[in-house]
C-alpha cells in the first residue's frame, strides 16, 4: 500500500506542517521555509523568509531570491537534512512516521507526483534509519 497524499491525517509528512527547524541564523517555523531560505546565500533574503510563518509565502519569496550557484547540486541535501532534523527532534512526529511502517510514501497534488516524489524516497529514508537506528 502506498501513502498518496500529505494532507489530512496524513499532513504531518508535509515540509508545510508546522514544527520548528534550529538553523544557525536562526528558527524556522516549518521545513519549507528553512528550505526556501537555503536557496540564497544572502542573509537579507534568508532572514525575510525566516521571518515568514505561512509556508505558502516562504515559498512565494523562494521564488523571487537571489539563487546560489550550487542550489542543483545541494538542494535535495539540504531537504534530507531539514526533514531529519523534523523528525529526530519532534518526538511526536518521529512516532507518526514510523507507524507508517513500510508504506511507499509519495506525495501528489491535484492526481500528480509532485517533484518526482524527492519528498517521498526523503521521507522513506529517513523512516528506515529511524527503524534501523541509524539515526538517534
Amino acid at each position: 500500500m502506498s501513502i498518496i497524499s500529505f494532507r489530512g491525517e496524513n499532513r504531518f509528512l508535509s515540509n508545510f506542517y508546522p514544527s520548528s527547524i534550529q538553523l544557525e541564523d536562526g528558527v524556522y517555523s516549518n521545513v519549507e521555509a528553512a528550505f526556501q531560505s537555503r536557496k540564497t546565500d544572502i542573509p537579507e533574503e534568508r532572514e525575510e523568509i525566516r521571518k515568514l510563518t505561512n509556508p505558502v509565502m516562504a515559498k512565494r519569496r523562494g521564488r523571487k531570491v537571489t539563487l546560489r550557484p550550487n542550489w542543483d547540486k545541494v538542494k535535495l541535501g539540504i531537504m534530507y537534512d531539514f526533514v531529519l532534523q523534523k523528525f529526530t527532534e519532534h518526538e511526536d512526529l518521529k512516532l507518526k512516521l514510523l507507524a507508517t511502517g513500510n508504506e511507499e510514501l509519495v506525495e501528489m497534488l491535484r492526481g500528480r507526483v509532485t517533484w518526482n516524489n524527492h519528498l517521498g524516497r526523503i521521507l522513506m529514508k529517513v523512516r528506515s534509519e529511524l527503524q534501523t537506528g541509524e539515526v538517534k
